[in-house]
């Protein structure tokens, strides 16, 4: 059974690519909110993420909106579905560059990792917005309240 938010991620992605019935969502609930997972054939990825991120951050601030109606806080994660899946080979790369670096690495991974990072540092970036503007709608919505409360009506 689809929660709302899956639907709703579910349906834009949809209309985005060029493989909708290879398009799932899933939801995890953890202690910094709704998790949504996102898993898209390789070749609608590009499509998903758009130029820079542009469309990802844009299917984001919805989830935010979404989030702020139903009072939680969304996350949405793009999993890589590459035939490759080199993620645990580069956690493990990430774990032993500080051990010894060594120049026996392709050089073709590396603006991955640069990629992963910039992306990483996007995501910290949109949190730390996300968490100035909610704070700000919350002092402003407490002043709008208190406001109503000095009503006599």
């Amino acid at each position: 059974m689809s929660t709302i938010d899956q639907q709703f991620v579910e349906f834009i992605v949809k209309t985005l690519v060029s493989k909708p019935e290879n398009v799932t969502v899933e939801r995890e609930i953890d202690e910094r909110g709704v998790l949504l997972s996102l898993t898209v054939d390789p070749e609608d990825v590009g499509r998903v993420i758009g130029k820079r991120g542009a469309t990802a951050q844009s299917i984001r601030t919805l989830l935010r909106v979404l989030g702020t109606k139903n009072g939680a806080r969304y996350n949405l994660k793009i999993v890589n579905t590459d035939d490759y899946d080199g993620s645990s080979e580069k956690a493990e790369k990430e774990t032993k560059k500080p051990e010894k670096e060594t120049k026996e690495e392709p050089a073709q991974e590396e603006p991955e990792t640069e990629a992963e990072e910039t992306l990483a540092e996007e995501e910290a970036t949109e949190e730390a917005e996300e968490d100035k503007t909610n704070s700000e709608l919350a002092e402003k919505t407490r002043a709008e309240l208190a406001d109503l409360d000095d009503l006599d009506i």
